[in-house]
């Protein structure tokens, strides 16, 4: 099979969040199971001068968007056996961030399009566009609207993920023509509440929609979770699989990675006492081996459960643990870690900001890690963190509920709480608080949790097999 991924970002050449971590170790997951994929992304100003350099010229052609023919061009390179195509017009993407512009549903209109533009003039027929987010979107809709009826476009199927649906690409309705470029009478494909909905459009015309885990698949069914979009979700229903996402297990490896002050193996997890005295200098905190380090490597904002903690916070304290915390966020958030800090010096350490080297060092050193979110459609920081022999303390919501299993059960590999309540999340600490006490039975925690499968190996056959049916070849 050809499988074409469709994205605004990837590692190592742009990132801003998970998607990045996805359509770089899914694409070549996928390409090391024997199939043709290649990826498709935006020619950012960001991407460092050193990739740059490895990038070399393909073609060019104009874009039609509306009533503009717009230039864009094609760069290619190689990354870790797997083919990246770099679009490149200055005006859309020769800014210094990634997203956050008023014209972003121009920008990713004229992607969207160029991407669809571009086939025919590479060395490449994909079978499969997989697109995702709503960065993407309009490609399932561009296809079925403007190139359908061409026999080389006639067999391409679209499958379409979603990653996070509190983020839809919702904007004024009156660009759908003037801007997008939508025939008249084609525009209610993306009207959704009187809006235009970038993710509505493809959810109404991809052939497979999909989003990243199994958990968080049935919770988009559910007001609660779907911003608006559950109803619609319903419809499609028949379409929507839940696959839970993977990790990079050669960049997240104790065992091998650079970044950590000593290495250690799930055989031989005992090099993790060093990087816990390491994280303690670090951040500030007491250097002793006795307290619980918990860390905390999380956007602070409010889904993330930081209400949780914010309320739980004095009673968290008076337990014998220490809480390291890297992250960045709402302010409201961030000045409260700070207070924190100064209330509970040597027991509380925050580094404000994202380093990802830190990041490597809070996974090595900390003994559990919390993520009490509100919603996780996926969530990797709880699978890196078991990946390091750092027992998780999560809320089932999502990726969370799919990847962690209670103690308290068969196979167990963390700790869970189901409510969202900052006496349950209490609970749950204090019951890894009571294993971390015993020091017989701790290490065999971590080993059971350093077990745990979250290769992108998994997600990719499972990701294969979809390709298959949707081709009819399974």
């Amino acid at each position: 099979m050809n499988i074409l991924f469709a994205t605004s970002e990837a590692v190592p050449f742009a990132k801003s969040g998970g998607l990045a971590d996805v359509a770089g170790a899914l694409s070549k997951a996928v390409r090391n199971r024997g199939h043709a994929c290649r990826v498709v992304m935006p020619l950012y100003q960001s991407i460092p001068t050193y990739l740059h350099a490895s990038m070399k010229f393909v073609t060019y052609f104009n874009t039609p968007l509306a009533w503009r023919n717009q230039y864009c061009g094609v760069f290619e390179a190689n990354h870790d056996g797997v083919k990246y195509y770099f679009l490149d017009n200055e005006y859309y993407f020769k800014r210094s961030k990634l997203y956050g512009y008023f014209d972003d549903a121009e920008r990713f209109a004229f992607f969207s399009r160029a991407v669809l533009e571009m086939i025919g003039r590479i060395d490449f027929e994909p079978d499969v566009i997989h697109c995702h987010d709503w960065q993407t979107a309009l490609i399932p809709v561009y296809l079925d609207v403007f190139y359908r009826l061409n026999d080389k476009f006639r067999p391409i199927k679209t499958a379409f993920t979603i990653h996070n649906v509190q983020y839809q690409g919702n904007f004024d309705y009156k660009i759908t023509q003037d801007v997008l470029g939508m025939p008249e009478g084609a525009g209610n494909i993306l009207e959704f509440g009187g809006a235009c909905n970038f993710m509505k459009g493809a959810v109404e015309q991809c052939d497979v929609l999909t989003t990243v885990s199994p958990t968080y698949a049935g919770e988009l069914l559910e007001q609660w979770y779907a911003h608006g979009l559950d109803k619609l979700l319903q419809a499609k229903k028949y379409k929507l699989h839940g696959i839970l996402n993977g990790i990079d297990t050669k960049t997240y490896d104790p065992a091998t990675d650079p970044n950590i002050v000593k290495n250690y193996t799930t055989a031989n997890p005992a090099g993790k006492a060093a990087n816990k005295i390491k994280l303690q200098k670090l951040l500030g905190l007491e250097v002793d081996p006795a307290p619980m380090v918990i860390g905390m490597v999380t956007r602070l904002v409010s889904h993330k459960g930081l209400d949780l903690v914010k309320f739980a916070f004095e009673q968290l304290m008076e337990l014998p643990v220490q809480l390291a915390v890297l992250g960045s966020g709402d302010e409201e958030y961030e000045k409260f870690m700070r207070e924190q800090a100064k209330k509970y010096p040597g027991k509380v350490g925050v580094h404000i900001g994202f380093d990802a080297v830190l990041s490597h060092k809070v996974y090595a050193g900390a003994d559990a890690f919390l993520m009490p979110s509100q919603s996780e459609p996926c969530g990797l920081s709880q699978m890196i963190a078991m990946r390091y022999g750092t027992l998780p303390i999560v809320r089932l919501t999502g990726g969370l509920a799919d990847s962690v299993r209670d103690f308290g059960g068969e196979g167990g590999n963390g700790y869970t709480f189901l409510t969202y309540n900052a006496d349950d999340m209490l609970g749950a600490t204090a019951r890894a608080l009571s294993d971390y006490s015993d020091r017989q039975l701790w290490p065999q925690r971590i080993k059971a949790t350093m077990q745990a499968d979250f290769s992108w190996g998994r997600s990719a056959v499972e990701y294969i097999g979809l390709y298959q049916r949707l081709l009819g070849i399974a």
